[in-house]
């Protein structure tokens, strides 16, 4: 079928398109559940005209979905170390990544990526006109409206499936942001880059005061609009403020006019978030962007663990995929110190695949449970095979085993003879025989 309409309206009109279908297979449901659920707008397949590669769709009531982000920095840039941080991350099993690359040839970079990567493709369109520029000395804000919208179609003729754009960062929200006390101020760096060209020039940011031209190019290439949380806190004492929140409804209503416009749209959200809110805050931005599919960093619901920020996404991360998130953004353990390596985004994509099937089993998505269920029966049987088959990482499991003193007896060396599932055979036997 030529994709003449995008996803979103060939949903409305009834029509399965092959996405559609790939989709439904990969979630063990019919085509017509997912057209149904794109075309309310609580779910979105992220798949640019232009490519072609098995497509995944990322909503209400289907798996969580991760995102590895990957990029060159002005400091570090070398093409190959992005190639293998690439494959690290699809070997690891994520569903999608996301090039945020700020340093060296930023089309080449993105161009190798989509060329090679058969998972769904993000990038954040202001990082080009911002890097180029610093790498030419000046500010990096100092960029025209035309500069940013040029950029965000080339993009998009290239094949970015999705893009982050933080359009709810008004001079509004600023105002209020300037009132709320934060500890951080702004974290994101689209979001701040935004906030500084507002500042300089005295007008109101282009992505919001244009967005009309933003959706066009958007419908034009079926590309995703992921609706960037440029206020969102980068500390749990700032979460949930009144800038947090009026963005959230900003984005709310761009959501509802991106749909109109026949547009794929997400929202995404924080970021530090303490544990006891992370629930309350994905029942709200359900509830303020009519269901739209949450993209959420992490979240992470302490500070104070750099290093080991992987596993702090991952505890906040279970909690928010349960509570409704749809779509997790990786955290690895370089998050807050430095460019992570490819051994870091494999531990962080394990980390967020871990929550999110841990949140994939609490919201009964099919399939979840049956998992857990046939890694149980494997166990009770010893039947190892079929253990590292089912292994969310079966590689670590089976070396872990294969360097073990028991690896050819059916115990593990933590209990050996001391097995306890073997104890309790003994002893069902002992009971059968007083009892015969």
């Amino acid at each position: 079928m030529h994709l003449d309409m995008t996803q979103l309206e060939y949903s409305r009109q009834g029509k399965i398109t092959e996405a559609m279908r790939q989709a439904a297979d990969r979630e063990g449901c019919t085509p017509e559940t997912v057209a149904e659920r794109v075309a309310q707008g609580v779910a979105v397949i992220p798949i640019n005209k232009a490519r072609r590669f098995p497509a995944r769709v990322i909503g209400q009531g289907f798996s969580t979905k991760v995102n590895a982000n990957l990029g060159t920095s002005l400091s570090r840039n070398n093409l190959d170390e992005e190639k293998e941080k690439l494959n690290a991350a699809l070997e690891a099993g994520a569903d999608a990544v996301m090039d945020l690359s700020t340093g060296g040839d930023l089309h080449e970079i993105l161009k190798t990526v989509l060329e090679i990567s058969p998972v769904m493709v993000g990038t954040v369109p202001v990082y080009g006109v911002a890097s180029r520029l610093s790498a030419a000395g000046k500010s990096p804000s100092d960029f025209t409206a035309d500069e940013l919208f040029e950029e965000i179609e080339i993009q998009a003729k290239l094949g970015v499936d999705f893009i982050t754009v933080h359009c709810g960062v008004t001079q509004r929200a600023m105002e209020t942001l300037a009132g709320c006390g934060r500890i951080m101020g702004m974290v994101s760096r689209g979001g701040s880059l935004m906030a500084e060209w507002m500042q300089v020039r005295g007008q109101e940011n282009p992505l919001y005061a244009h967005y009309d031209r933003l959706l066009e190019i958007a419908r034009e290439h079926d590309v995703t609009l992921s609706l960037g949380d440029g206020l969102r806190p980068g500390a749990i004492h700032d979460a949930e403020d009144r800038a947090q929140i009026l963005e959230l409804l900003t984005l709310g209503d761009l959501a509802r006019r991106a749909r109109n416009a026949g547009v794929q749209v997400m929202i995404e959200g924080p970021g530090h978030v303490p544990l006891s809110r992370i629930q309350a805050d994905v029942k709200m931005q359900k509830r303020l962007c009519d269901g739209a599919p949450y993209y959420v960093l992490g979240p992470l619901p302490t500070d104070v663990a750099p290093g080991w920020d992987h596993l702090v996404g991952a505890i906040g991360g279970a909690i928010a995929a349960a509570a409704g998130v749809d779509f997790l953004c990786y955290v690895t353990p370089a998050e807050h110190l430095c460019l992570p390596t490819a051994k870091d985004v494999s531990d962080g994509v394990y980390a967020s695949r871990i929550a999110a099937h841990i949140g994939d089993l609490e919201k009964g998505v099919p399939g979840a449970m049956q998992w857990d269920l046939d890694m149980a029966k494997a166990r009770r049987a010893f039947d190892w095979s079929s253990m590292f088959r089912l292994a969310l990482d079966s590689e670590t499991a089976r070396g872990r085993r294969a360097g073990s003193e028991d690896r050819d007896r059916d115990v593990c060396s933590m209990c050996g003879d001391m097995c306890a599932l073997k104890t309790y055979e003994r002893a069902l036997g002992c009971g059968k025989k007083q009892e015969g």
